[in-house]
């Protein structure tokens, strides 16, 4: 539908569409320059995106769970002066539970090897031979990727239930570069090799490669919850004479080859009311599918069908406040159960104690992962609820009737999908965007459709900004995360660990 001008706001330099981490940073970077900038949140009350903190009763809920730690000193220098007192240092602590128990996360080797048992441990080390020995090519899927290094007994015990039910498609259907960027650099043989002869950091021999040390112990998380960075940011923006526009959604993004600026049409008041904003520079970390159809003059049909072929994930959180004894003491479980439809639990109280209100009590989230639109996506929040009930009891956690309270936080598009055909459309739209449109900036995970993880999505608004304020292309952000290491091997006690990361920030 082709939109009225509506009423002009006073003119941006720059407009940046999204209130996340990607264009909050950005927005705060060029608002410091003194550049002229406005940002387009859709949700009406919460910054930060998927990053945001949702409060319910005095309770704190971090959406998918966010821990603050980055190889960058750029980025952690960048948290704290956003949030210079306001950051606690909290335990890493994940497990998986599988057929009953709960095995250590990231995988220790042994210690997983010992929990299958004597049967199930010789079938997997027999599985691991096999594939080393008939290796799978071409890589074509995850599945692939895997079973290359671990073998097919390991894949489909620690693999195969999760990744299915984050993403809702057959492994065989999920990209072998998505695979590769979160399980690098190891294999079961090697686990298991460096299990009995541990290293020192740093010390190596030919053919072996140094050791990789664990990247995370311990890592740095706001008292209460991430959303608590991102709202300390927008404060910060609107110090520095930038502007926030809440439930402000864009809708058409059109550009004049004559005078070189941007019309960024969004509606306001709940869809009431249409407005515009003029801007020289465009900074898009909205979905990538819907900025490609919302440009004029239209984007060829090429890179239209490319974009009408990026798909997306949804997810949900039930929250379930519990009183009584706390069921599990980490920050969250993966639940490699395929008799329960939940991916994954967090406690709150776990990542920040101030999450909590009241000591007697805890707060959990159940995160379900869907496709909008299906029937689990359509499902009232008090049935949502009950299933959340249902399962938490089924798998020993706690009695429903420990349950006193629960509510339900949804979040669209949670993660773009990275399916076998993702990467060559990704390839066609960022083609003519730069060609077309170099004033138009893709950043962050959606922005951009690429696995970022929250300091990757910061660090592309960085140097977004760095080409901006330059005025012209000094750095290539599309290759930020490209050679990131994911794989995390060694621990206090030098036991070998490997591990495949689910979709976070």
């Amino acid at each position: 539908m082709i939109l009225s001008d509506g009423q002009k706001q006073a003119g941006a330099g720059v407009v940046v569409l999204g209130a996340g981490p990607a264009g909050l940073t950005a927005a705060y970077l060029l608002a410091q320059q003194g550049r002229r900038v406005a940002v387009l949140e859709a949700d009406p009350k919460y910054v930060g995106g998927i990053s945001r903190t949702v409060r319910y009763k005095g309770f704190h809920f971090d959406v998918g769970g966010h821990r603050f730690f980055s190889k960058s000193e750029r980025v952690e220098q960048f948290w704290r002066e956003i949030l210079p007192n306001d950051f606690l240092e909290r335990p890493r602590s994940s497990r998986i539970y599988y057929r009953g128990r709960f095995f250590s996360y990231p995988l220790r080797a042994f210690e997983a090897l010992i929990k299958l048992g004597v049967l199930e441990s010789a079938r997997c080390v027999l599985s691991y031979g096999k594939a080393r020995i008939r290796q799978i090519h071409p890589v074509r899927s995850f599945e692939d990727w895997v079973v290359n290094q671990f073998g097919r007994r390991l894949f489909q015990i620690f693999f195969k239930t999760y990744t299915e039910k984050v993403w809702g498609m057959d492994c065989k259907e999920i990209s072998a570069d998505w695979a590769a960027q979160r399980i690098k650099g190891l294999s079961l043989g090697t686990a298991i090799w460096r299990a009995i002869f541990p290293r020192k950091a740093g010390s190596g021999s030919a053919g072996n490669g140094p050791v990789i040390k664990s990247l995370i112990d311990t890592f740095h998380y706001p008292r209460k919850g991430p959303g608590m960075m991102w709202e300390a940011c927008a404060e910060k923006i609107r110090a520095l004479g930038g502007s926030i526009h809440m439930g402000c959604c864009a809708e058409r993004l059109e550009y004049s080859s004559e005078t070189g600026k941007w019309r960024v049409h969004y509606r306001s008041d709940h869809g009431e009311k249409v407005e515009w904003l003029e801007a020289d520079e465009v900074i898009s970390s909205a979905p990538l599918r819907e900025v490609v159809l919302m440009i004029q003059p239209l984007m060829s049909p090429a890179a239209r069908r490319a974009a009408e072929s990026l798909k997306y994930r949804e997810f949900m959180t039930v929250i379930l406040i519990l009183k009584g004894r706390e069921p599990f003491a980490d920050n969250w479980i993966y639940i490699h159960d395929p008799k329960v439809k939940v991916g994954r639990i967090q406690n709150f109280k776990s990542w920040s104690p101030e999450m909590v209100p009241d000591p007697a009590f805890g707060c959990y989230g159940l995160e379900y992962f869907c496709f909008a639109g299906d029937a689990l996506w359509k499902t009232a929040d008090q049935e949502l609820i009950e299933l959340a009930k249902r399962e938490f009891a089924q798998l020993g956690l706690a009695e429903p009737a420990a349950v006193v309270d629960g509510c339900v936080v949804r979040q669209a598009k949670a993660y773009p999908v990275y399916d076998d055909e993702y990467g060559s459309n990704v390839k066609v739209i960022r083609d003519e965007i730069e060609g077309r449109h170099p004033s138009l900036h893709l950043v962050g995970r959606n922005g951009m459709h690429k696995y970022n993880n929250q300091d990757h999505a910061i660090m592309t608004a960085m140097l977004t900004v760095e080409n901006i304020l330059a005025g012209r292309k000094r750095h290539d952000v599309w290759a930020v995360n490209q050679d990131a290491e994911y794989i995390e091997v060694g621990s206090d006690s030098d036991q070998a660990v490997f591990e495949t990361r689910p979709p976070q920030t």
